[in-house]
């Protein structure tokens, strides 16, 4: 049943991915007004986020981020297929890193780093550091239920020479890298909801005592890795620019769940700079402390 749903669906997907961008963002468009007004695929849910998180704005401020978001997450949903066929000349045009030399004198350093980033503007493209960069870049995921678009979403990760690890797999493979002295570079997207069972640390997100995941800092706590964060900025449509900014050059000095902390502030000052750019479709703030 996977495969059939893989054939019948693969086509679709490969079709669209070879669209010229202005006709991807016509076809964006026309998705974004069925998802929305159609469907209303989890709009109670960005309602309630963009309320609970921004309750400093009108509804009909409220109202205008929801709108926009919504174009900007069928944008990036179609930008992601899209990273099939891109050439590298258009992603480096697309997704520009604004400070490179921040994150190479790090490399130079000869330590394994965590880059912290948040689901804001599109971090599907961040991949794309790996034409840069001489550490071995690793995604952390999710994997993904069907085995046939689990391996189609790690060969186009390996275009651009980046390795995807699942969760479970990440502590081994840190454990063992760092046993063999070999330097890697692990992307974390920690700005999610934990679940309650593992959460160790609680703090305020967007105003809102909020469970936190910490497992970014406790393993760079453990392997002694540096720490960086990304924060991205959406230009325009289609273009973004990614700028690093170091949190730590040597986190076990830092006391406990600060970097995590840390961590939330810089994706706070993204959402309030755009907040149209972050992932509200997720219930983030869905744990209530006892």
């Amino acid at each position: 049943m996977q495969f059939i749903l893989f054939i019948f669906i693969y086509p679709i997907i490969w079709l669209i991915s070879i669209l010229p961008f202005r006709l991807l963002y016509l076809f964006s468009d026309c998705v974004c007004f069925l998802v929305y007004n159609i469907i209303g695929y989890r709009k109670k849910v960005v309602r309630q986020n963009i309320a609970m998180a921004l309750p400093h704005l009108s509804e009909k401020e409220r109202f205008i981020i929801e709108k926009k978001f919504y174009h900007h997450l069928c944008d990036m949903f179609l930008e992601m297929i899209k990273t099939m066929s891109i050439t590298r000349k258009e992603m480096e045009k697309r997704y520009v890193f604004t400070n490179l030399d921040v994150y190479l004198d790090l490399e130079k350093k000869g330590k394994s780093i965590a880059l912290l980033c948040a689901h804001y503007a599109s971090y599907e493209w961040t991949v794309s550091m790996n034409y840069y960069i001489t550490f071995e870049g690793y995604g952390i995921y999710k994997k993904i239920n069907n085995r046939y678009f689990d391996k189609l979403v790690k060969d186009i990760r390996s275009k651009f020479k980046a390795t995807l690890i699942t969760t479970r797999e990440t502590i081994p493979i840190i454990e063992k890298n760092s046993k063999t002295n070999h330097l890697g570079v692990y992307g974390f997207a920690s700005d999610q909801s934990p679940q309650a069972s593992k959460t160790f640390h609680w703090g305020p997100f967007m105003g809102i005592e909020t469970p936190v995941h910490t497992g970014a800092e406790m393993i760079a706590k453990r392997f002694d890795l540096n720490v960086l964060f990304l924060r991205t900025k959406k230009v325009k449509r289609g273009y973004y620019e990614a700028t690093f900014e170091l949190m730590a050059d040597n986190p076990k000095e830092v006391p406990n769940y600060e970097i995590s902390d840390d961590f939330l502030r810089r994706v706070e000052k993204q959402i309030l700079e755009a907040p149209e750019f972050y992932l509200w479709t997720h219930k983030r703030w869905k744990h209530k402390k006892k």
